[in-house]
């Protein structure tokens, strides 16, 4: 069975009437294989088929994809690096990160993001890179659960895709690209792999904006259709630093080590303690996280504390990863009181006692 690369749903309505407006904004949200550091991901070959394609348009560019970072802390960072800059057309990159979360939970909050950016009236586009635990189905021309479930979201939604690991596993197949030129790493493509993937996304736009023209869009704001997981990470806030009651040495700091991160609540004192009500089913929080990071335990309800243990990755340095601790997702929908402490962690790669808390995220 051959598997598909393309596939042309809804047209890019919004993408197509900025365009002719002269001012365009061109988004991107994934993890590492789109982050725009070093300026070698495939985001910058589909940049620059705009800026040739339409030199009389104004073009920005917002990459919101950052390394080692999935759809969960993508929902909470929508607003501010996506919707409050205006995106036309944004491309979600998560197929390959998320196939470390259970199905349902990586469902929940891709639908989330997903509803966020439709309710605000944007273009989307899916598109699915590659790693090595999807070889043996893709050779057999099985879809990836992590793709498929994508798919279902792309169908019910009506939103485009561009299945970029499989145009590259193609372009392997049929000798035009060794193999180590693609993922030299065995997951990041680099100049030659990243070349490949924005090729595949060219070809879709081409079709979309050049030769066969679609003004039959999605389904946007007022018009999205109900959910189809109704527990979906769609309805989320912030709580703000003001509203958490602290024991200890605390201050709330503006950080300048991450663009990504306005500001954050430290300490470095094991010990130091935090609390705060919130409404809501769900609760996250997410971190500037490294080898130097505290760990803590926590407890919701007065029920019994739980400690946490995050695994630091051989790559992680000692702070730089900006980081989601899921806490809890099934709630009952009612007001709920949060309490943590900081601890050491007590492990060989824990190195430091650095609490670094970017935001607290409620799931409404």
């Amino acid at each position: 069975m051959e598997l598909e690369i393309y596939k042309h749903r809804a047209g890019l309505t919004r993408t197509l009437n900025a365009l002719k407006s002269g001012k365009f904004t061109l988004g991107f949200v994934g993890s590492s294989i789109t982050d725009s550091r070093g300026e070698k991901r495939w985001p910058e070959r589909v940049t620059s088929w705009f800026v040739e394609k339409f030199p009389d348009v104004r073009i920005y560019i917002e990459n919101a994809a950052i390394g080692a970072t999935g759809s969960d802390l993508a929902v909470f960072r929508a607003e501010r690096d996506l919707i409050n800059r205006n995106c036309d057309i944004v491309f979600i990159e998560y197929a390959v990160i998320d196939n470390a979360e259970p199905s349902e939970r990586r469902q929940r909050s891709r639908e989330g993001l997903i509803r966020k950016l439709l309710a605000d009236e944007r273009d989307l586009v899916l598109v699915y890179s590659y790693d090595q635990t999807m070889y043996t189905n893709m050779m057999k021309g099985i879809v990836p659960p992590t793709i498929s479930e994508f798919e279902e979201l792309g169908a019910y939604y009506n939103i485009g895709s561009v299945w970029m690991g499989n145009y590259a596993l193609e372009e392997v197949k049929k000798g035009r690209m060794r193999w180590e030129e693609w993922l030299p790493d065995g997951l990041h493509p680099e100049s030659r792999g990243s070349l490949s993937y924005g090729d595949s996304v060219i070809k879709y736009l081409e079709r979309e904006l050049m030769t066969n023209t679609n003004m039959a869009g999605v389904s946007f704001g007022a018009e999205l259709v109900k959910p189809l997981n109704p527990q979906n990470w769609e309805h989320t806030e912030l709580i703000p630093f003001e509203k958490i009651e602290t024991q200890g040495p605390w201050t709330i700091r503006r950080w300048a080590e991450m663009e990504w991160i306005d500001q954050i609540l430290f300490t470095a004192a094991v010990g130091a303690k935090l609390s705060f009500n919130f409404e809501g089913r769900g609760l996250s929080l997410g971190f500037d996280f490294g080898k130097t990071s505290s760990e803590f335990r926590y407890r919701l309800d007065s029920s019994d504390w739980i400690e946490v243990a995050r695994e630091r990755e051989w790559w992680c340095g000692d702070l730089g990863w900006f980081r989601i601790s899921n806490i809890a997702d099934d709630l009952p929908y009612k007001n709920h009181r949060f309490e943590l402490e900081v601890i050491h962690g007590n492990t060989e790669k824990c190195k430091g006692t650095n609490f670094r808390l970017a935001f607290v995220g409620i799931i409404k």
